[in-house]
């Protein structure tokens, strides 16, 4: 009986640690992605001089998902209006994947280099 509980008690520390795990292993994906779509609106401005006609499923393909291909854990998308000299990328975490759990929510990347979440910043892109 010791044996089942201390199992127990184990199990119970290491899945949500390793479930922690696997959603901060997806939010570095949704990162890079969010970076590589900002240099992607970066090159439209200039053979453009605006972002505004930026479309995100020719950066992202259709719909625009984090990972590009398999299971989407996250939406990308423009959080507000795309204007001449201004955009906002968000990435909304999925709740079918269980994405929507991590600590940091909603990630936001600007194009002057803003990052999001606003509560987070250091934390949800520095690790």
């Amino acid at each position: 009986m010791v044996v089942v509980a201390i199992v127990a008690i184990l199990v119970g520390i290491a899945v949500p640690t390793y479930q922690d795990s696997v959603r901060k292993s997806r939010r570095g994906q949704v990162k890079s992605d969010l970076a590589e779509g900002a240099q992607a609106m970066e090159r439209y401005y200039t053979a453009n001089n605006t972002y505004v006609g930026a479309d995100l499923t020719k950066i992202y393909h259709n719909p625009p998902q984090s990972p590009k291909e398999g299971t989407a854990h996250y939406t990308l998308s423009f959080s507000g209006a795309v204007t001449a000299n201004s955009f906002v990328l968000q990435a909304v975490p999925s709740t079918v994947t269980g994405q929507n759990k991590d600590k940091c929510g909603t990630m936001t990347l600007s194009n002057t280099g803003v990052k999001g979440p606003s509560s987070l910043p250091a934390e949800c892109w520095n690790k």
